[in-house]
């Protein structure tokens, strides 16, 4: 069986990526990172996730806070509420982390050579991305490029795969295909400022995305 590393934040979208990546036939390798995100209970969440899809092995890499500073997700300012849907599609919001996903795959893709695996997943959604420049495929596709042109796997012909398999899904077709794959939505967590227990806060923009997706989807969500 081949294997996997797939990013796993603890959130709906790499929930449903690691159920893709073990549905595509991989053993999979969780990667989830700590960078002093205000959401750390996504962490815990992501420990559930991994658990229950019965990973090879889940690792989480510690990046300094600083590296990744200039974000309401690391507290530079606050996490903006009660936006409209047209809102969050419009501009790049205050919760974009400087170059997180780029610094993320390249962990990923380290680890990956290491493992002797040749496919990386990431949950990037282009539909409901909130204007992130990290989630788009021109992106994901400009990576998967320089990874092969600076690893000795991609060199020697054992290509590196970044696979987006949500890509260009709607939040709804998400939690469709995950349902259908068996994932457990009460264990991820998507609020961007949950209190000490864990509770969404309902009024950030990935709580409004989140909430539509599952209305859309015509289901409850789980979670608080």
């Amino acid at each position: 069986m081949s294997v996997a590393v797939v990013l796993v934040s603890g959130g709906l979208d790499s929930a449903v990526t690691l159920a893709v990546a073990a549905r595509d036939g991989h053993a999979c390798i969780a990667l989830s990172f700590d960078y002093g995100q205000r959401h750390r209970i996504e962490l815990s969440c992501a420990a559930a996730v991994a658990a229950r899809a019965s990973v090879l092995d889940h690792r989480v890499v510690q990046i300094d806070a600083a590296a990744l500073a200039g974000s309401a997700l690391t507290g530079c300012g606050d996490v903006p509420r009660g936006r409209s849907e047209a809102d969050i599609g419009t501009g790049i919001p205050d919760t974009y982390v400087p170059a997180r996903n780029l610094v993320m795959l390249a962990h990923a893709t380290a680890i990956a050579e290491t493992a002797g695996a040749h496919h990386v997943y990431i949950g990037a959604n282009a539909v409901d991305y909130s204007g992130y420049p990290d989630c788009r495929g021109v992106f994901l596709d400009a990576f998967e490029q320089a990874a092969n042109l600076a690893t000795r796997a991609g060199v020697e012909g054992a290509p590196l795969k970044v696979c987006a398999p949500l890509l260009d899904l709607p939040k709804a077709d998400i939690i469709t295909l995950g349902l259908e794959l068996g994932v457990d939505f009460s264990l991820t967590n998507s609020c961007y400022d949950p209190d000490p227990q864990g509770r969404a806060c309902g009024a950030c923009d990935s709580c409004t995305i989140r909430s539509a997706g599952f209305k859309a989807a015509g289901v409850e969500d789980p979670r608080r």
